[in-house]
């Protein structure tokens, strides 16, 4: 996909901000943020811990709503969309995939995936979404029979088995080791290839930043910098 030319917008934020407050301690998590992502494109986005980048992550996949400032996914409202217009965001859009994987340990992988697509509006097949991220012969193993990397990739497969037009990421690789966070990378790009869903991922590792359309730099609650890949690496060619 050529995400240059591409010109339809999904996200869009300005001016967004978000204040947390502990008694009369206030917190500044984000300060006036402004931000686009297009159809199709793999953003990555980095910064210490504390500089807003899950936060930022949590608003526009409709986790939190901003304090003041605007977010928008398309033409929908989320800085004030009522809880239940978030909570349908949540399922017909978005899929998510975290740092622990969050699977049922006494569902198999296959079972995991369906908890999804029973309640998808339009779904794959549990067993093609496990084929797209390379566990196609891993339906009936459980989590404990997993390991580290293969839980993330189904924890990626029942993101992506609901055909969400956006995949949020935070720290997919954080708790795995080099081998095998290559594998899930691999996975996510696929996934951003295969179905054109855009993706963002949150890591600190700057490495990863390579496999990106762009890079997004957080720093004290506010973008620092973008950048554009004019070259992208696969993930197997990055240095961790």
């Amino acid at each position: 996909m050529n995400v240059e030319s591409t010109t339809r917008l999904v996200f869009r934020t300005h001016g967004l901000a978000k204040v947390y407050r502990t008694g009369d301690v206030e917190v500044n998590a984000l300060r006036g943020v402004d931000f686009e992502a297009r159809a199709g494109e793999f953003v990555v986005l980095l910064g210490p811990s504390g500089s807003g980048k899950s936060t930022f992550l949590n608003i526009i996949g409709g986790l939190d709503r901003p304090t003041t400032g605007e977010a928008w996914f398309q033409d929908h409202d989320l800085a004030h969309a009522s809880d239940g217009a978030l909570t349908a965001y949540r399922r017909d859009h978005v899929g998510f995939v975290f740092q622990f994987y969050n699977l049922v340990p006494s569902l198999t992988a296959r079972e995991n995936v369906r908890l999804v697509t029973e309640i998808a509006r339009n779904p794959m097949s549990a067993e093609e979404a496990l084929d797209v991220v390379g566990l196609g012969d891993r339906l009936d193993h459980f989590p404990a029979q997993l390991s580290g990397g293969e839980q993330q990739r189904v924890a990626i497969a029942r993101a992506i088995a609901k055909r969400p037009e956006v995949l949020l990421c935070d720290e997919p690789t954080g708790a795995l080791d080099s081998r095998t966070g290559v594998k899930v990378l691999d996975a996510l790009m696929r996934v951003n290839e295969t179905f054109g869903a855009t993706t963002l991922v949150i890591t600190h590792n700057a490495g990863i930043a390579a496999i990106a359309h762009r890079v997004v730099r957080f720093a004290d609650g506010r973008i620092q910098a973008v950048e554009t890949n004019t070259a992208r690496l696969r993930p197997e060619e990055i240095t961790w």
